[in-house]
């Protein structure tokens, strides 16, 4: 049968293995509620309190341990057989808490946070067991707790003249976080290489050209430029084929807009053939020898397959 109230602690179970905590638990509830003299020995309590203690224990024990103490009715004598019976758990638990205390190592944990919960769980479970553990014996076994390769690390702790157990395990802990951000950053990339560039931008002849928009062709042709064959490309006029290259001369755009046409000029830049890629006139006009012309555009393939981008300069 369930309990009809809500446990306000951990009930004790039947084979004791939680009963040292269960004690210091309950004597301060009952500290708490003005019946702490009800558990001691020739304690003059009233019936009315001793029986609000005595609800308070039945209450928080194992349903067999209940059975077993039916008929006790005094809290006071429920205490005592439950100390007689469990009290031996002292001499269970204190030689395994030595035998972690002695064998305690930082290098057996992953962390100092790890290290320093083991810490404070191996020495509460030597003061439950009567053993005195000072802030100095919290120090001396961290100091000892380094690994041997640490040594220099050791003396330098110890140098600084710690007085509580707190100011050293807030320092290692420190310590411990730089080294992982440092640890991070070294293994963010390789020994001198340079962190990734930006996409879009493109470096050609010591000259860097971000993206841009892309303009709508009023033209036919592969490219920027008006030739055979379907694609896309910046607008802009004369044959060829090529990559996305800088328009430069100037010529009229037309944007159809409410049935009606609307001029942008391009002005103060300098005119690049498409032909021959020479500056200060255009293909209609250009009189560079075919071979050239054929090397430059040849050049423009190799080139439009290798490098994709949205701009780019090229210094000829």
């Amino acid at each position: 049968m369930s309990n009809l109230a809500k446990l306000e602690i951990v009930a004790l179970d039947i084979t004791g293995k939680n009963y040292l905590s269960w004690v210091l638990d309950v004597e301060i509830h009952l500290d708490a509620k003005g019946l702490g003299d009800t558990i001691k020995e020739g304690n003059k309590a009233t019936c009315q309190d001793k029986a609000k203690a005595m609800i308070f224990l039945r209450h928080h024990l194992h349903e067999g341990l209940k059975t077993e103490y039916l008929t006790v009715k005094d809290p006071q004598i429920l205490w005592s057989n439950l100390k007689e019976r469990y009290d031996h758990q002292k001499t269970v638990i204190l030689p395994k808490a030595r035998y972690d205390w002695l064998h305690l190592r930082l290098q057996d944990f992953k962390s100092m946070s790890e290290y320093d919960s083991a810490m404070f769980k191996i020495t509460s479970q030597l003061k439950l067991c009567g053993e005195k553990i000072t802030d100095a014996d919290m120090l001396e076994k961290t100091y000892s707790a380094f690994h041997a390769n640490n040594v220099v690390l050791q003396t330098q702790y110890r140098e600084k003249g710690f007085k509580k157990y707190s100011e050293l395990i807030s320092c290692l802990l420190v310590a411990e976080q730089n080294n992982e951000l440092l640890m991070k950053n070294h293994e963010a990339r390789p020994t001198g290489s340079t962190p990734f560039p930006e996409a879009n931008v493109i470096s050609h002849s010591g000259k860097i050209s971000k993206n841009k928009d892309h303009a709508s062709s009023s033209g036919r042709g592969r490219g920027q430029w008006r030739g055979r064959g379907r694609g896309r490309g910046f607008g802009g006029y004369g044959r060829g084929r090529g990559g996305y290259y800088k328009n430069s001369h100037s010529h009229q755009k037309w944007d159809r807009k409410d049935g009606k046409g609307e001029k942008e000029k391009s002005d103060n830049v300098t005119s690049v053939c498409c032909h021959c890629g020479g500056k200060g006139h255009w293909s209609r006009v250009c009189r560079t020898p075919k071979h050239l012309v054929d090397l430059y555009q040849s050049s423009l393939k190799k080139k439009g397959k290798n490098v994709e981008t949205n701009l780019v300069f090229v210094r000829l």
